[in-house]
């Protein structure tokens, strides 16, 4: 433990740390992130080529986004506070014959520890469950290499997020169990870009996330105005 965990919504630690068991059933409450890493990997890769690199996965979890990423050919590191996931995490790539650093650690700490470490950082849907999503994404900037790449992914705030993230994913379509989304904690991409600006990153993209609930796929495109993922250098 370190002085960094305090920027962690025990709450939220709590709530993922009883769904580990679940983190690699594709019909589970993750069933959205299953159906949106290939999505989550093109946009990395758009950017960024994984083969040789080496890459933090902030907010890892069960290693969804990890493990793509180490398959194609990045040396992955993924981090997380809550250590029943990261058990979840180290024993599906133990199955799946890969190779991941996994550590019980934060992105500030690890930010000390090894800055300027890595090519690539992602943070995907993390930063809208922290209490000060300033503070990881200026660790992020300090992980990265000068001239390394920063993506992050998570929802914007206006009415149009609230009712498709929080009513109709959580409450009409049942796709998430109520309560994952803490509305007030959703990030505008005005902030977002203050807060890279402030980190030393140079945002360049933000991509839109968007479903349709009818043919049930998701697809990335111009809408930004409820998911979104954003790329950003370093200076």
């Amino acid at each position: 433990m370190n002085e960094y965990h305090h920027n962690a919504d025990p709450i939220e630690l709590e709530k993922f740390s009883a769904l580990a068991s679940r983190w690699w059933d594709p019909t589970s409450e993750f069933k959205p992130l299953h159906d949106i890493n290939p999505l989550r990997l093109g946009y990395v890769e758009r950017f960024a080529p994984l083969a040789g690199s080496t890459v933090v996965d902030v907010g890892c979890g069960g290693g969804v986004l990890a493990e793509a990423m180490a398959r194609a050919g990045a040396a992955v590191t993924g981090i997380d506070l809550a250590a029943p996931s990261l058990d979840v995490a180290r024993l599906h790539a133990l199955e799946s014959e890969l190779e991941l650093e996994y550590l019980h650690t934060s992105a500030e700490a690890l930010a000390e520890e090894r800055p300027g470490a890595f090519d690539v950082v992602t943070c995907m849907e993390m930063l809208e469950h922290v209490p000060d999503p300033a503070s990881i994404v200026a660790a992020c900037a300090r992980l990265a290499k000068p001239g390394g790449h920063v993506v992050l992914s998570t929802l914007n705030r206006n009415p149009r997020s609230y009712l498709f993230a929080v009513v109709g994913a959580e409450y009409l379509l049942q796709m998430l169990p109520r309560g994952t989304h803490d509305y007030a904690r959703f990030i505008r991409p005005s902030e977002l870009e203050a807060w890279t600006r402030a980190a030393g990153l140079a945002l360049d993209d933000l991509t839109g996330l968007t479903y349709n609930p009818v043919t049930r796929h998701y697809r990335l495109g111009r809408d930004i105005s409820v998911n979104y993922l954003a790329h950003a250098r370093r200076d």
